[in-house]
Parts: structure tokens; C-alpha cells; sequence
């Protein structure tokens, strides 16, 4: 089967570099840690966030996120939830505010994203909120729902190992939702999924809007 490259250059990727070129999925970002405050919108709340340079869509709410955000079914009221690609926290915390009593592991590469992630939820008062990086999670640990934005510019073959490493470890009854952007791949990834995970499983386009594929991934 032919995909196209799921880390293609053409168009605006939901999740490009920062900073100049800076890729915001290494552990360390060489740009300065500047802080600063701006204000979003997140589950209905109105919520001032800490953000800084080196990280995915570091001076606002990006448009594929916003997408996701607004047209996922509500979370259940509890249970353990995935953020894969946390960034400085908007999916976690929308995650967080809206099932106060689920357990919401926030998941990064990038240590100053899983640092402002923290210090989101701390400032929202969401104690549940637990960031980590990919070495941190448990092994034996499964999820009732995961929410991301995937990182499409770290690559085909990455993403593919990203995806294989997280989605298999949904709860039998537990739904995945991805938004990717429609023009860099989005409508060849979900047959890929659907193979790739093989019988016994589901990978279909769930919502679009503004360009963007929401899929939706789960066991049949």
C-alpha cells in the first residue's frame, strides 16, 4: 500500500517547528526559556497559560488543537486519559476540566513543555494532571481515552512508532482521537492505522473542519 509522507513539507502542518526552525519534539530546545502569559480559551474557561519559545505553538491556542477540542464527544466523568504531545498543556487541561475525577497523563519528548504543562495545571487548581516523558509511562498502564495532536513533522516512521506504541494501549472499550491536517496526510493515515493495528480494531475519520481530519481509533 502507497502513503504519502505523513511529515510532507506542503502546507501548514498543525504541529511545525518553533522558534525559527527550531524543532519543538527534542528534549532540550536550544532557544531561551522565555516565559510569558497569554490568555485562551479551554472548556468553556477562560484561562491564562504560562508558554515559551521551543515549544509547539508557543504564543497561542493552534487552529488543529482548536479543532480537536471542539469537536471530540465529551470525555468520560473518570478514568485514566491520554495527552500524546502535550505541549505547554491546552488538550490535558481541557481533559482535566472537564472530567475533574479521571487520571490525565500528559506525555512530551520536551522537558520545558512538560514543565509548563505542570505549572497549567497547577494554576487551574487540576491536580490530576501527571506529566511525563515517553520513558516514564508504565508499561502496564491502558487508557480509557486519548486525545492528540500528533507531531507529524518529527517524520513518517516516527509517527508510525509514536502511534504503535500508544493506540494498542486503549482499554477494550476506549476511543482515540487525532487531529492531523487534511493536506499532509491525514486521509492516508487512517487506512495505514487500520492495518497496522489489524482486526479487531477501527480507525475511521470521525469529524472535519478547517481543513483538518478528526480520526477516530478504537477496538471493533
Amino acid at each position: 500500500m502507497t502513503h504519502r509522507d505523513h511529515g510532507s513539507s506542503r502546507g501548514q502542518s498543525s504541529r511545525t517547528g518553533t522558534d525559527g526552525g527550531e524543532q519543538y519534539f527534542v528534549a532540550r530546545p536550544a532557544s531561551p526559556d522565555q516565559r510569558r502569559t497569554i490568555q485562551v480559551e479551554l472548556a468553556g474557561r477562560t484561562c491564562q497559560v504560562e508558554v515559551s519559545h521551543g515549544v509547539f505553538s508557543s504564543g497561542r491556542l493552534d487552529l488543529g488543537t482548536s479543532v480537536l477540542l471542539k469537536r471530540v464527544p465529551q470525555p468520560p466523568a473518570k478514568g485514566d486519559f491520554l495527552d500524546l504531545g502535550c505541549g505547554w498543556g491546552p488538550i490535558a487541561l481541557s481533559m482535566a476540566m472537564q472530567a475533574p475525577k479521571a487520571n490525565v497523563y500528559a506525555v512530551d519528548t520536551n522537558l520545558r513543555a512538560l514543565d509548563l504543562t505542570s505549572r497549567n495545571a497547577q494554576t487551574q487548581d487540576l491536580d490530576r494532571v501527571r506529566t511525563l516523558t515517553p520513558e516514564q509511562v508504565p508499561d502496564d498502564l491502558r487508557f480509557d481515552l486519548i486525545w492528540s495532536n500528533p507531531p507529524i513533522r518529527v517524520g513518517k516512521a516516527a509517527l508510525h512508532d509514536l502511534l504503535m506504541t500508544y493506540l494498542p494501549r486503549l482499554k477494550p472499550q476506549g476511543r482515540a482521537y487525532l487531529v492531523v491536517q487534511r493536506n499532509l496526510g491525514a486521509d492516508s493515515l487512517i487506512p495505514w492505522l487500520a492495518e497496522a493495528l489489524g482486526s479487531g480494531w477501527t480507525a475511521e475519520k470521525y469529524a472535519s473542519s478547517k481543513g483538518y481530519r478528526i480520526i477516530e481509533v478504537g477496538r471493533a
